[in-house]
């Protein structure tokens, strides 16, 4: 997802925003990340081309602050969506100075933290679910014997 529009003739826009260390010049997603944005986010605006353009503006206005300050994987967008997010390097693309570029892969979107509390404390609800799944494992496999 690259700036489409240019503002003058002859011009260019840098086309990569900065982010955390990282020089993003292309924003993927997931199928899975796709499936939770119509299911957590938006179910009438789940295009990839929105939800890209929703990111890259995000990323522009810094609109987008890592959840924990030690984790690099968990996001927080507009104070209250929950995006996980990967980075990796462009072969072969590298900015006007010769430093790499990234491009952001989007894992999931965890859903809003004012639509569902128990995303305010990430470990706790990991978790929980952890524990949930690991219990329902145990009660089937305690129906089979």
């Amino acid at each position: 997802m690259r700036d489409k529009i240019m503002n003058r003739w002859s011009t260019y826009e840098p086309f990569y925003v900065e982010f955390n260390g990282y020089k993003i010049a292309d924003i993927v997603i997931t199928s899975h990340a796709l499936s939770r944005w119509s299911e957590r986010v938006e179910s009438d605006q789940g295009g990839i081309e929105h939800i890209c353009a929703f990111l890259w503006d995000a990323l522009k206005f810094a609109r987008v602050q890592p959840y924990y300050e030690n984790e690099k994987d968990v996001y927080l967008i507009d104070q209250d969506l929950v995006m996980v997010a990967e980075f990796m390097t462009i072969k072969e693309e590298t900015d006007i100075a010769g430093n790499p570029l990234h491009k952001m892969v989007v894992v999931t979107f965890l859903g809003k933290i004012s639509e569902d509390i128990q995303l305010r404390d990430l470990k706790a609800y990991y978790s929980w679910l952890r524990h949930s799944r690991r219990m329902t494992l145990v009660k089937h496999g305690r129906k089979r014997k």
